[in-house]
């Protein structure tokens, strides 16, 4: 591609830069000659796109697609239901970050069952949950572990820290998620038809561009691992759409200021010895193989779901109670872009920042969140 990356990287978002990029797109796009569809699977990615105007500057035939790449979107009923479980039990301490709270299960949230006096904690880092388990030696402190790869290096090293400082009130509900699987049901979803990935550059800076390499040759879907500046975008479409017209499906590191080839090698040993790939559900897109993280069997006892399987049966008691405005929401729908946000019935009526009810609303990451906010006329 005729652009100096090394010259654009030393002054971030000139509209000279911009300028260039548009023009290499528009190339590419005639040349592709049909329409075409690009997928973001990253929140992060998502927000820019819609603050920065990213979606008005590109040609007609170019069309993006937001994709499941919110973490606590993804995060099905189940969880949640087990998660509230857990927290009205007075033993316990639960510890989440902020974006859980508000959203709703089968039948309650965290911040509704916080408000009846369960002790639900905000926390910016897994190790915070260290201090409070110190402080709280008769409390059973429960983490929620949501998020990818980059979260699960993280828990992985509070499980250690926790198992060498002899800890034993410390647990982890899991629910962490991995990305190719769920990139290859996307690829061969029947009404999702996407030619191309912009691939998440939080989680590529742990796991490196090879991790990828699986599935999407699987796929033979063109994609790039790509960065978070507005300039970053276009310039990962501008060699996705050269590549889309060259017929090539490669996978090109376009974020190689902070992504490497081959990742954090100590991170991914770290998540490689705590956890041990296992099926796990999506919200959208159903169970997936291999598609979350359970804790090895030498790290079993720091399992919230196994050291406390007989209260969290309890969830399946409250099994389709949903209120009409839950079983409306399409939220599942909008983490495909098989639908925009402003189709699900909800939205901007009963749904609204204030008064969020479904996760794509309720986080900070999530399509209809960045929706309203950006894309409102």
């Amino acid at each position: 591609m005729d652009f100096n990356y090394e010259k654009y990287a030393q002054k971030i978002n000139n509209e000279k830069s911009a300028e260039l990029l548009l023009n290499a797109i528009s190339r590419n796009c005639v040349k592709i000659g049909r329409p075409v569809s690009v997928m973001e699977v990253c929140g992060t990615h998502t927000h820019e796109i819609f603050k920065s105007g990213v979606r008005q500057l590109l040609p007609a035939n170019l069309k993006l697609k937001s994709g499941p790449g919110c973490p606590v979107c993804v995060t099905d009923n189940e969880y949640i239901d087990g998660a509230v479980v857990l927290a009205q039990s007075p033993d316990n301490i639960i510890l989440t970050f902020g974006d859980m709270l508000k959203v709703t299960g089968s039948f309650s949230s965290l911040s509704l069952a916080k408000s009846g006096g369960a002790d639900i904690r905000i926390i910016y880092s897994p190790l915070d949950s260290i201090k409070i388990a110190n402080d709280n030696p008769e409390k059973n402190i429960i983490f929620l572990s949501v998020g990818f790869e980059t979260t699960a290096a993280h828990t992985a090293f509070l499980v250690k820290e926790a198992a060498q400082s002899g800890i034993t009130n410390i647990y982890i509900y899991e629910g962490n998620k991995t990305v190719p699987e769920a990139l290859k049901l996307i690829a061969f979803h029947p009404d999702v038809k996407i030619d191309g990935f912009l691939l998440p550059g939080h989680v590529s800076a742990v796991t490196g561009v090879d991790y990828y390499r699986p599935a999407l040759t699987e796929c033979k879907i063109p994609s790039i691992i790509c960065g978070f500046e507005y300039i970053d975008i276009l310039y990962s479409l501008a060699s996705l759409t050269e590549m889309i017209a060259a017929g090539k499906n490669e996978i090109r590191n376009e974020y190689f200021r902070v992504v490497s080839e081959h990742g954090n090698k100590k991170a991914q040993e770290l998540i490689s010895e705590v956890f041990e790939p296992c099926g796990a559900n999506w919200r959208g897109l159903g169970l997936l193989n291999n598609s979350g993280l359970a804790l090895k069997p030498k790290y079993k006892n720091f399992s919230a779901a196994f050291k406390f399987s007989e209260l969290l049966s309890r969830r399946y008691e409250h099994k389709f109670k949903n209120t009409p405005a839950i079983e409306n929401c399409r939220c599942g729908d909008v983490l495909l872009s098989i639908i925009t946000p402003a189709e699900c019935p909800l939205f901007g009526n009963e749904c609204t920042p204030e008064n969020a009810i479904g996760p794509c609303m309720v986080s900070s990451e999530g399509t209809c969140a960045a929706f309203y906010k950006y894309a409102q006329n």
